[in-house]
């Protein structure tokens, strides 16, 4: 049914009667949608059994499906229309075609996301209808921490897929922290040697008693994360890596206790951290610290290409929560805020970050952070993810930078997902699938022009006690099933949004994700294995504030 769609269209127009796919179906991919092609293909293949045989010329397609683009449409924008002469697919370009896909692919039954076929003589049928739809916002994220609990390679490809089915476009892979460095860096090799496993892990909020003593880790070697980059592109998916400074970095400092405060702690007995919260041990700010992240930097470039997507340029260098207690100690710190002629540690920090504002200009990139990175002025193209709220997106856009609305009380998706007792390790505040619905990314008090500064929204899903993907799956879906509209669809003011109506459709989508194979949170409350009794959370109580 076409009110089964998420994210919801802009227009639908019902037709009468219905499409029938066959053996005899072709598959027609026109100039500049070979790629959409080739992966619709695939998953109809697997999906229906049937050959789907490429046509050469789209009257070779016959009563199959038609891939082409076409100039009256917008980027991200596609058509669909399926009648009497079978299923056409155009889009703006060819990241609209492929999520016209998508929509294709729902509008044949939550069947059509398996790997294999799971009814002989299955009849295969796409209502007659035409579909004409186009997104809301250019950046639909998910920021996936793999530093706190690794996720394999695999997973993360995994995680691509599920973002194509909801026609989400950018992957905000947070690649280190202070309990785990994940990216291969050969000049360097010991932040992956040393700095990739912790010899054990708290379980649940810090102030848990609890521990896992097994070691954990894991990282991406550099074909591995080419292979992520290449995986996301050909869905056209821009993979937004994120290197954490200044704060953030005990595992780099286990790995080079140089890069620390040595006149203040002794760095060469610090290993990776085991626990959760903010972490005082940060980066000495000097020029060799600068040095070695220039050529962390290098390499990660080559890895992520600018020209994989309109969001490959950016960098995402974090920024937040960095404690400057070593700096205020420290005489090296002192020395360089007087040879620099700056007030004091927070205008160090705004050094540090500038000076790789600068670098990636120079490079063709564009720097972006956390809202604190705000602090002391930025370069014009810097961008903003604004966490803490929606001050630091407001003052991001009224300063002219680019921003990424993702504050924490809104779409935190570690943060828990009702008040009740079963809630697995309850962290933060209760954010349901309705509180999500109707999260607004843009702030009412922007002016027009202000509002063209926000690129998008993304969910956030931290891992600090988010250990395995079962456990990623449950605190990301459904919730982000409501973000993806968000982001996509024209909704209506946050009161007056259906949501009753995306229930609705939410219970043939529950379908799509269980033939996925996602461990979703259901409806009614987690199941008996999602639970983890007795493990201490961090729930705050009340409404979240409105910052």
């Amino acid at each position: 049914m076409p009110t089964s769609l998420i994210p919801a269209p802009r227009g639908v127009v019902a037709g009468a009667g219905e499409t029938r796919l066959t053996e005899a179906s072709g598959l027609y991919a026109g100039a500049g949608t070979e790629g959409v092609g080739r992966w619709l293909g695939g998953v109809l293949r697997a999906a229906t059994g049937l050959p789907w045989r490429e046509a050469r010329e789209p009257a070779q397609a016959g009563d199959g499906v038609r891939l082409s683009l076409a100039a009256d449409l917008g980027p991200e924008a596609y058509r669909l229309v399926s009648g009497p002469a079978g299923v056409l697919v155009e889009g703006g370009d060819a990241a609209g075609v492929l999520h016209g896909a998508q929509t294709l692919r729902q509008l044949l039954g939550a069947d059509a996301f398996r790997r294999a076929p799971v009814r002989r003589g299955r009849v295969w049928t796409v209502p007659h209808m035409t579909v004409e739809d186009a997104p809301r916002f250019r950046w639909r994220g998910l920021m996936l921490d793999v530093a706190r609990h690794f996720m394999p390679k695999e997973g993360v490809l995994r995680y691509l897929d599920l973002m194509s089915a909801h026609k989400l476009n950018v992957l905000h892979l947070h690649l280190t922290d202070d309990q785990g460095w994940r990216v291969e860096i050969k000049r360097y090799p010991r932040l992956t040697e040393a700095g990739s496993w912790r010899a054990r892990t708290k379980i649940g909020h810090r102030a848990s008693p609890l521990w896992d003593d097994r070691p954990h880790g894991g990282f991406y070697t550099q074909d591995d994360l080419r292979e992520i980059v290449a995986y996301a592109a050909e869905r056209h998916i821009c993979v937004v890596p994120e290197i954490d400074v200044p704060g953030h970095s005990q595992a780099a400092i286990a790995a080079y206790p140089e890069l620390g405060n040595s006149d203040v702690v002794d760095t060469a007995a610090l290993t990776v951290w085991d626990t959760w919260g903010i972490n005082p041990n940060v980066l000495a700010p000097t020029e060799d610290t600068l040095r070695f992240y220039e050529g962390v930097l290098e390499e990660l470039l080559d890895l992520f290409p600018a020209d994989a997507g309109p969001f490959s340029p950016f960098v995402h260098i974090g920024g937040d929560e960095c404690v400057k207690d070593q700096w205020r100690k420290s005489r090296t710190a002192r020395e360089q805020i007087a040879k620099l002629g700056l007030a004091d540690e927070d205008a160090l920090q705004s050094w540090f970050i500038g000076h790789f504002d600068r670098w990636l200009a120079d490079r063709g990139r564009r720097l972006i952070g956390w809202d604190e990175i705000l602090q002391g002025g930025l370069a014009p193209g810097a961008a903003v993810s604004s966490w803490r709220g929606y001050a630091g997106g407001i003052t991001a856009a009224r300063a002219g930078h680019d921003v990424v609305m993702c504050p924490e009380q809104q779409v935190y998706l570690d943060h828990r997902q009702d008040a009740g007792p079963d809630e697995p390790v309850p962290i933060g505040y209760v954010r349901t699938l309705e509180d999500v619905y109707r999260f607004e990314p843009v702030p009412a008090e922007l002016t027009p022009e202000e509002r063209q500064r926000v690129l998008g929204t993304q969910a956030n899903v931290w891992t600090e006690v988010v250990e395995d993907q079962g456990r990623v799956d449950y605190q990301t879906f459904p919730r982000l099933a409501a973000l993806a509209e968000v982001a996509w669809s024209e909704l209506p003011a946050p009161a007056d949004r259906d949501f009753a109506g995306f229930e609705r459709r939410m219970t043939e989508h529950y379908r799509r994700l269980d033939a996925l194979g996602v461990a979703y949170r259901p409806p009614g409350g987690p199941r008996p294995w999602q639970r983890r009794p007795g493990v201490l959370g961090r729930p705050v109580d009340g409404p979240p504030p409105a910052l």
